[in-house]
């Protein structure tokens, strides 16, 4: 499967994989208008080519996969920070 990776301008570290339809244009209409706001303009990272085979570094590509062919966009978001208890590692 064929698609685009936009980042956001306005959040950082958020990433939008959108379906190549016919392999050429790409649908921002399919990206909700509330997410469409808080991402504010997206510009064009690169072109990738996905197969289950294919390793991606912060998503798991049978879900990027999935949701393309289910709502014809993907949202990866940053990494989620580990809240770490210093009072409790302290202690170590």
């Amino acid at each position: 499967m064929n698609c685009a990776v936009y980042k956001s301008e306005k959040k950082s570290d958020y990433y939008v994989y959108l379906k190549r339809v016919d392999d050429e244009a790409v649908d921002f209409s399919c990206i909700p208008d509330v997410l469409d706001k808080m991402l504010g303009n997206l510009e064009f990272v690169m072109d990738l080519e996905l197969s289950e085979a294919r390793k991606l570094a912060r998503a798991d590509v049978k879900e990027v996969i999935a949701s393309l062919r289910g709502d014809g966009f993907y949202l990866q978001t940053p990494p989620k920070l580990e809240v770490i208890n210093f009072i409790e590692n302290s202690k170590l």
